[in-house]
């Protein structure tokens, strides 16, 4: 395990996952940037694999031998939990909502290649999960395991804290590239991204517009949640929360979490013909018909793309299609 030098989050135990810094580039027939995350460069983590630096750091701090976390079938956090527990040398249990599926998601094939052990709530509520990773922690421990337990997407102030680190780093390279975006569009799903951003800004004194493309929760839900945890965050750095309006939410559903959205389907299309990103029909590419709808409005200074991964979802979705 080693600490690396990165502003406010210095004094926190981290386990390098990531190649870091991630490229931030200029697209070549769009006008805007893009924080290129989707090239973290561990097991196809992309952004998943910094809140996961700094949860793995804390478990083996704390002692831990077993992480223990969840998601979906198709979820793209729970593979990278899987690899970073088997790099740090550790198991990791993971909690699945639903049914095992009759056919594994790409996403599900590489946590278990990775070495995970999977159970299923048997139940299609998404928040069944956190419930059942504290049962999981708690039959662990009972058995003489010493569990470290994560909420779906890392929504915990540790976990939050990558992107604090993140937003610092991209904050260094806007500055030597003398780019100051008018707004700064990221997926939003179980918050700790945008409340990691939203943090990070104010640390950095940036000037930007947060706008977080909700994929999983109403606004009004997602917004309340997305606070907490940026206060819980900052308190653990130490650092003042971020200003009340410092981040605004957009509504990116469309007809559901997990369902691909007629607006995504062609952002992603414009994101892969005109600059050859790939997204993911979940995240990715609903973030991205956010970037556009700016762009369409005629957004006063430059837009900056957030682009969190989501590769083998992307490629799964492609292949469906065909």
């Amino acid at each position: 395990m080693g600490v690396r030098s990165a502003g406010v989050t210095a004094s926190l135990p981290r386990f390098p996952l990531a190649v870091l810094p991630t490229p931030l580039v200029q697209a070549r027939r769009l006008p805007l940037w893009v924080k290129r995350d989707d090239l973290t460069g561990f097991a196809g983590a992309g952004h998943k694999a910094r809140p996961l630096e700094f949860l793995v750091g804390a478990a083996l701090a704390e002692g831990c031998d077993v992480l223990v976390t969840g998601g979906g079938p198709g979820s793209n956090f729970a593979p990278a939990a899987a690899a970073a527990a088997s790099a740090a040398g550790i198991g990791c249990e993971l909690v699945l909502y639903g049914d095992e599926p009759s056919t594994l998601h790409p996403n599900l094939a590489l946590a278990l290649a990775c070495g995970a052990s999977v159970r299923y709530t048997g139940d299609p509520d998404r928040a069944r999960v956190d419930t059942a990773v504290v049962e999981v922690a708690a039959e662990l421990r009972a058995a003489g395991r010493r569990p470290y337990a994560v909420p779906r997407g890392g929504a915990v102030a540790t976990g939050t804290a990558g992107m604090v680190a993140a937003t610092e780093e991209l904050a260094g390279q806007l500055a030597a590239e003398s780019v100051e975006p008018e707004v700064v569009v990221i997926a939003s799903g179980s918050g700790t991204t945008c409340a990691g951003l939203a943090v990070g800004a104010a640390v950095c004194g940036a000037g930007w517009r947060v706008v977080g493309a909700s994929v999983s929760r109403p606004v009004d839900r997602a917004a309340g949640e997305i606070a907490a945890l940026a206060a819980r965050c900052a308190d653990l750095l130490g650092v003042p929360p971020p200003r009340a309006g410092g981040l605004e939410l957009v509504d990116a559903r469309g007809p559901g979490f997990g369902v691909a959205s007629e607006a995504g389907e062609r952002a992603a299309a414009v994101a892969l013909r005109a600059e050859g990103l790939l997204l993911d029909p979940v995240y990715t590419a609903k973030a991205f018909a956010v970037v556009l709808d700016l762009l369409d409005a005629g957004t006063a200074g430059p837009v900056l793309f957030w682009h969190t991964g989501g590769l083998l979802a992307a490629a799964a979705h492609l292949a469906a299609a065909s």
